[in-house]
């Protein structure tokens, strides 16, 4: 194991140190985990947290906000505590030092964008596990831990059981906390993690507030690509600013996929040059976006040189990742999927209706805490989507199963209905998740088709149908 100290940590984080300076035996981890020896890695503490952290018996704590009276705490029991102005910076050094440490042969793949990073990413990771590769993801289907702004990737490694041959890791393309733009986030978690090879899905708006722009927000992608001394770069053909971003990576490989590319999809099937390595009919998705991720992980396959059958293999076996267009019921068809910017919010509509042989009943969760600019664009989206059919449209604060962070505030919903009146749609609105999935279930026929979508405030939908007995 990789030997440093408290105080070289802490000039890694740009902190200061207040304590000793001791040498550090363990591995980053979050405080419930922590043992003998770790850095316990938090955004915030207080004197509770401190106790715990030292009855662990952790080398030292690293946070951005020390609360109360823990830093006299920590002075009065002997614990090193490091206070950082961007915690982000103790995170990106413990997935580097993870991945010198214990996974310094990997074969490392990155994979940001705006929309699709979390299906490209699994995707590509069942396709190194079909090829026999042992693999290592921070997306899965019952968790995800793509932010990177905590130790829990750099964790996961450094606890891996067995050799591992490859990570595949996906990267949040912006980041902020506590009202704080993480600027540059992309491409310090790109630099730590130094991959041979970056899958870039698209660039659309979603963190309104961190980025206020398309192009302030291909800036953040395209920080993937600064600096990169990888072998490969897989890119969006489809999408113009991806496209643009070429000429970044003058001395990698680049392969593009999209319509007119080496990589593309034609009516029946996902092409490389003229061979047809999977059948629409054999997709396990056949959505627009669906078919995007798809095209991104193949091309990262034959980029690999995984052999054609090993890819379609993969990809035809597929199951998909938790509301990534999920199939909950049939009869009335319930789907579930997590679009939650006015990108995905389009798409996903589009491809319900291409499904729908009775009515759309649309239950719809108004983010919650993320402002403004972002409600009024999903709302946009959804009048844009629906004015021309009908549609019976419920939106919800889901305030029965959010938490604070998740909490709906009035401006945010007003706004969100504003768009929507000034468009001329017919809308209802209820407060909790459960009266709107009831409304929906009371409303909707066999034929229909019940769509649910939204960030967090639709998560809970799956366990709220359970509980009403649906499903």
């Amino acid at each position: 194991m990789k030997k440093f100290n408290t105080a070289y940590l802490a000039g890694k984080s740009e902190g200061k140190l207040i304590g000793e300076n001791i040498a550090i035996n363990g591995i980053f981890n979050i405080l419930k985990d922590a043992r003998e020896g770790d850095v316990v890695v938090r955004h915030w503490i207080d004197e509770v947290g401190v106790k715990m952290a030292s009855e662990k018996g952790a080398s030292c704590v690293v946070t951005q906000d020390a609360r109360g009276n823990s830093v006299e705490l920590a002075r009065e029991i002997g614990l090193p505590l490091i206070l950082t102005e961007k915690i982000e910076l103790v995170n990106a050094f413990a997935l580097k030092w993870a991945i010198n440490t214990f996974a310094p042969d990997t074969l490392r793949i990155v994979v940001t964008g705006t929309n699709g990073k979390s299906t490209t990413t699994h995707m590509i990771y069942k396709i190194l596990l079909e090829a026999g590769l042992t693999a290592h993801t921070n997306t899965d289907s019952e968790s995800e831990f793509n932010t990177l702004i905590d130790p829990m990737v750099a964790k996961q490694i450094a606890e891996f059981q067995g050799k591992l041959d490859a990570l595949v890791l996906e990267i949040s393309e912006v980041q902020g906390w506590n009202n704080r733009n993480m600027v540059g986030h992309a491409h310090l978690m790109t630099h730590a993690i130094k991959p041979h090879i970056v899958v870039l899905t698209n660039v659309a708006l979603d963190h309104i507030g961190l980025v206020n722009s398309l192009e302030d927000a291909s800036k953040e992608i395209s920080g993937s690509l600064r600096g990169f001394d990888g072998q490969q770069v897989i890119l969006n053909h489809d999408d113009p600013l991806i496209r643009k971003m070429k000429r970044l990576v003058p001395n990698a490989e680049v392969l593009f996929y999209g319509s007119g590319t080496n990589v593309e999809f034609k009516e029946d099937g996902i092409y490389n040059l003229e061979q047809l390595i999977i059948s629409t009919k054999n997709l396990p998705f056949q959505s627009p976006h669906f078919i995007q991720n798809t095209l991104a992980a193949v091309a990262t396959g034959i980029a690999l040189k995984i052999d054609f059958k090993t890819i379609k293999k993969a990809v035809e076996s597929y199951k998909a990742l938790n509301r990534r267009f999920t199939i909950l019921k049939d009869n009335p068809l319930i789907i579930d999927d997590f679009a939650h910017n006015p990108d995905g919010i389009r798409a996903t509509i589009k491809s319900a209706l291409e499904l729908v042989s009775g009515n759309l009943h649309i239950v719809c969760a108004i983010r919650g805490s993320r402002g403004n600019s972002i409600n009024q664009l999903n709302a946009q989206a959804i009048a844009d989507s629906v004015k021309e059919i009908n549609c019976n449209l419920i939106l919800t604060s889901s305030e029965d199963v959010v938490d604070d962070a998740n909490w709906v505030m009035p401006p945010e919903k007003k706004i969100f209905i504003d768009v929507l009146q000034n468009e001329g749609i017919n809308y209802t609105y209820y407060n909790t998740l459960n009266e709107a999935l009831k409304k929906a279930l009371k409303t909707a026929n066999d034929k229909d088709i019940i769509l649910l979508i939204g960030a967090q405030g639709m998560d809970p939908a799956y366990n709220v149908l359970k509980d009403l007995k649906y499903i």
